[in-house]
């Protein structure tokens, strides 16, 4: 059999070339289109549902949200496991699908079993799924570097204008902020004077509520014209707070301000993020995709920072704390090196051995070649570029080519027989 391949090798040289050809083309191809990461992906195909119900202990968690969604996503095509954790005031369900499901589909039959087991959660209590990404899906760091800017100014910068810019690149599953204070509209209320006027504090809170809202009114004509009636109510600052009427005593209102003070602060922080111990910082996590290519998701970010960081006030600055694309790019340098280093080795001790130049490119030809074949077969299989399977692939070159020198060196001396 491998007499007949070598005998039709060689008197269809042509066609011989043609493919050779079109496995490099082919090869080119798919080097540039396979997914390329430094690290393999190994965690599990999963959808994972967060409910939040802040203030409820982890049994109350697990009774009336957690044992319910999980019972309802019993039975989902191809789920192979389900996971639940219950802690203070939060749930997460991890659903398990077999590695062959798209995760998308997935994430579909994961929303329509939701949808029915809303109905069975507590009022206020919606739960959501988590990013369609992976443990391994923070491919970039960054924070702002604003040394003298106020901690709260620099979250809102972030959670207000940079991550939504993120959010628009392609392949970026989520925008993580972290660090500094978020602002809050804090109504500190003086338990005496709620006695004193006999209001409840249920009273106060609801008449924020009710007070922070527009409302739509009906059309009025006059003079043959037409007005349209609405009232406006969104608070837009702390004086609108404090005249907020809560109550009537004697036909007097009593205002949020006669009861308490209104200040502006920084929601409830369970921990810190500092930098090389220079103090606090504040940030983002870009988390890509699942399967998407992490070099390219990476570079489109860099793109959209270097366009975001223009309309950052002055002296803001974005600093990289994390890129893994350094990761990955010496990861394939390594690759190339190798393959090179490979092909001049093999040249020269050809070369000095059989001194027959032809000979060596032989031998030499099949080394890249069969590193496009690798790449092909890699795109067919989807498995991504990664320092485990380029490091295979520099492995099996040597075993390559050592087969190759046998041959090689086999031909030369049949032939030289031959010819004596």
């Amino acid at each position: 059999m491998i007499n007949r391949i070598i005998d039709a090798a060689l008197r269809n040289r042509w066609i011989v070339l043609l493919v050779a050809a079109a496995i490099t083309i082919y090869g080119i191809y798919s080097v540039k289109t396979t997914p390329v990461d430094a690290i393999p992906d190994l965690s599990e195909n999963q959808v994972i549902i967060f409910t939040e119900w802040m203030g409820r202990g982890p049994q109350i968690i697990e009774d009336q949200v957690t044992y319910p969604l999980v019972s309802n996503l019993q039975g989902i095509a191809r789920v192979k496991n389900i996971r639940a954790n219950s802690m203070f005031g939060m749930s997460f369900i991890f659903v398990i699908f077999d590695d062959d499901t798209d995760i998308y589909w997935a994430r579909t039959r994961v929303l329509e079993r939701l949808n029915y087991a809303q109905r069975l959660l507590p009022d206020g209590v919606t739960p959501t799924l988590g990013p369609d990404g992976t443990g391994l899906g923070h491919v970039y760091w960054y924070t702002l570097d604003a040394p003298g800017v106020d901690l709260g100014e620099l979250r809102a910068l972030q959670d207000w204008y940079v991550r939504f810019a993120l959010q628009t690149v392609e392949g970026v599953s989520e925008v993580a902020s972290f660090g500094g204070f978020q602002k809050q509209y804090q109504v500190i209320v003086d338990p005496l004077k709620l006695q004193y006027y006999n209001i409840p504090l249920m009273d106060v809170i609801n008449k924020i509520k009710a007070n922070n809202n527009d409302v739509g009114g009906s059309k009025f004509e006059q003079s043959g014209i037409g007005y349209i009636i609405r009232g406006l109510g969104f608070i837009k600052d702390l004086q609108e707070i404090e005249n907020v009427s809560v109550a009537t005593l004697n036909g007097v209102p009593v205002r949020i301000r006669d009861i308490g003070s209104v200040q502006m602060g920084g929601e409830l922080r369970l921990g810190i993020v500092e930098e090389n111990g220079q103090g606090e910082k504040v940030g983002g996590i870009v988390v890509m995709r699942y399967g998407e290519n992490a070099k390219e998701v990476i570079d489109r970010v860099k793109l959209k920072l270097a366009d975001v960081e223009q309309g950052l006030p002055a002296g803001v600055k974005f600093k990289v704390a994390y890129d893994r694309s350094d990761l990955i790019e010496a990861t394939i340098g390594t690759l190339k090196d190798a393959v090179i280093e490979e092909i001049i080795i093999v040249s020269i001790v050809l070369f000095i051995f059989l001194l027959h130049i032809r000979s060596a490119l032989v031998v030499v030809i099949t080394i890249p070649l069969s590193v496009l074949i690798a790449f092909i077969m890699m795109k067919w299989f989807g498995i991504t570029s990664n320092i485990m399977s380029l490091a295979g692939v520099a492995l099996a070159v040597g075993d390559l080519v050592d087969a190759g020198i046998v041959m090689v060196e086999n031909a030369m001396k049949t032939l030289s027989g031959e010819t004596d």
